[in-house]
């Protein structure tokens, strides 16, 4: 009975694999939407310059669409770097990978639950610096103080990332 038991409580990782498939149909699906959000960044530009147009924060809303797409594909890495993780970690190491490189592909391989942690929390940090930007470039700043908080909210940025490049580095 213990070895029926350990045998089902082995194979119920493989539950793991809904996570994977919806996880890279997430991705997909945040690829297009972004792509979607370029070419329409694209087509409105397109669309102000032959109409000898120059809307009021034309610059910033051309900013704005194209740091948004940036973000949601991010994301989109997010959900990529989560499914090849879980799969490694809890299914099988993808041998295709190993096949076409001839050694592990360093981006994608994931070899501890704490090393899919650092990869994913990297990129989510990157998302929010992102959306701060997209924020930032639809902010009026109306005195000498609001300027003064914009410049300590980009070094506080710039030293945040900074600590962050230096994470999982052995000197």
């Amino acid at each position: 009975m213990e070895k029926a038991f350990e045998g089902t409580l082995w194979a119920s990782r493989f539950m793991i694999i809904l996570a994977v498939v919806f996880g890279i149909i997430g991705a997909i699906v945040l690829f297009i939407v972004a792509s979607v959000d370029v070419y329409d960044t694209v087509k409105m530009v397109i669309s102000t310059y032959l109409n000898h147009l120059h809307p009021k924060h034309f610059h910033e809303d051309v900013v704005g669409g194209v740091i948004g797409a940036v973000d949601l594909y991010l994301i989109g890495v997010v959900m990529i770097l989560f499914s090849f993780g879980l799969y490694e970690l809890f299914i099988s190491d993808i041998d295709v990978a190993k096949e076409n490189d001839g050694e592990d592909n360093k981006i994608l391989a994931i070899h501890s639950l704490d090393q899919l942690k650092d990869k994913i929390s990297k990129v989510i940090v990157m998302v929010l610096v992102v959306g701060f930007f997209q924020k930032v470039g639809h902010t009026e700043y109306n005195g000498a103080l609001e300027m003064l908080y914009f410049a300590l909210s980009i070094t506080a940025v710039a030293v945040g990332l900074y600590f962050l490049g230096k994470v999982g580095h052995k000197h």
